[in-house]
């Protein structure tokens, strides 16, 4: 047997993992160059809007006195791609059709169509982002919905209310939704890092982070513990798909994946067969089913955006993944600018990964900034107020009110005059 001197082994890995780095800093600086190349050659640019937000055409000239109203996660920006597709996404739906409450009797989920269980199966495995393997299809009116069913379903058999957690910053929504009806089974608490609570316990795990846009893992780790994840933003054209997600409940939703918010559809894959159905009993008595309606067109949508999305179509501007990277990227690159010219906010550093999706390495691009006001601004929002953007306060997310939740999915006209109108603003002093 041949003996590898140890000293030559260290200087084979170091060689190595230099030549890695190297590797992913050149991957880093083509990708950012083919970004500032795209940048020159855009309408999309700081002095200028050339679409109306109100008319859909013209210039807007921006006196300060536009209300920029980016509090909400809408996203508006999906329609212009969706505008492009044409009819290739309607649906046609008779007057006999969905006449009753059942879907498919033999399902657990009952009041799934199995239209569109084949089409969230589908997707999953196109973009790689979920096992769907041994899991249960539950579907919702948006994934709020099936939130309140994933906490009825893990606390139904609590004999004390559940404490409910999620690390801070957590999602706004989070605390109404839990203590909204005032359940004897289950009450909110607050910030993940600070539970300090014995007995059993459910984590919000929002991964990427709604409001911040990093990756997440738990963070209470003891026994009790149930874990939900909440996945509505763990798709390619906002974070790198690094590897298919694999836990016990997760949540997602149209509204994000595709940017059709009025369909009101989310599913949530589930591994064990009880805690689904009593989420689908849940479903049952709140609203005894969904629409079949918007299963139907949600199918739809789905099928045209894996039918793009193959191997063969993945890097072609005309896909949705295409289309909604591209946008995204550039909505970044511009509010960055936009930041810098300010100097009095600041925004997170991302980790640049590998994408298994796009093959390649990119900096995360979430739905929403998570911008902090400088200076000496206590309060960010009131103080974009001022200026009329509307933005959420950090105290929504159980932080800082110097910190500003932005929506980064708005039409082009008003992300546009956002950034024209940041880049100007200037310290209060």
């Amino acid at each position: 047997m041949v003996s590898i001197s140890p000293l030559l082994s260290v200087r084979h890995l170091l060689a190595l993992s230099l030549a890695l780095n190297v590797s992913l800093m050149l991957s880093i600086i083509l990708e950012k160059a083919k970004l500032e190349e795209r940048v020159k050659g855009c309408p999309m640019k700081l002095e200028h809007t050339n679409i109306s937000p109100f008319t859909g055409d013209g210039e807007i000239t921006d006196n300060d006195e536009t209300i920029i109203n980016l509090d909400h996660g809408n996203p508006t920006m999906y329609e212009k791609y969706w505008q492009q597709m044409g009819d290739r996404t309607t649906v046609v739906i008779s007057g006999w059709q969905f006449t009753s409450y059942f879907s498919d009797i033999k399902n657990l989920c009952w009041f799934l169509e199995p239209e569109l269980a084949e089409e969230i199966i589908r997707l999953h495995r196109v973009v790689g982002n979920a096992i769907t393997n041994g899991y249960h299809i539950v579907i919702g009116t948006g994934s709020s919905q099936l939130f309140q069913a994933a906490l009825y379903a893990l606390s139904s058999d609590a004999t004390e209310p559940v404490s409910v957690v999620s690390a801070a910053p957590y999602y706004s929504s989070y605390p109404v939704i839990t203590d909204c009806l005032k359940s004897g089974l289950y009450k909110w608490e607050g910030d993940a890092r600070a539970f300090d609570k014995t007995g059993p316990y459910i984590e919000l795990v929002t991964s990427p982070n709604n409001p911040d846009g990093f990756v997440r893992q738990s963070v209470v780790n003891r026994s009790g513990g149930i874990l939900i994840h909440d996945f509505a933003y763990y798709w390619p054209q906002y974070t790198p798909i690094t590897a298919p997600a694999d836990y016990d409940l997760m949540l997602f939703t149209i509204s994000k994946s595709s940017g059709h918010a009025g369909m009101r559809i989310g599913w949530a894959l589930v591994k064990d067969e009880i805690v689904a159905r009593k989420m689908v009993k849940y479903i049952e008595v709140n609203t005894i089913g969904v629409s079949k309606d918007s299963q139907l067109r949600a199918s739809k949508v789905l099928r045209v955006i894996s039918d793009g999305s193959g191997l063969a179509h993945r890097f072609e501007g005309e896909t949705f993944f295409g289309f909604s990277h591209r946008d995204m990227e550039l909505r970044w690159y511009l509010l960055r600018e936009a930041v810098n010219k300010s100097e009095i906010f600041s925004l997170p550093d991302f980790t640049p990964e590998f994408c298994n999706y796009w093959s390649r390495v990119f900096e995360p691009l979430p739905a929403f900034a998570w911008l902090k006001c400088g200076d000496g601004i206590e309060d960010c929002e009131t103080f974009l107020r001022g200026h009329k953007i509307w933005t959420r306060s950090g105290r929504y997310f159980g932080v800082s009110p110097s910190f500003v939740r932005i929506s980064m999915l708005d039409r082009d006209p008003t992300f546009n005059l956002f950034v024209k109108r940041l880049s100007r603003i200037r310290s209060p002093e």
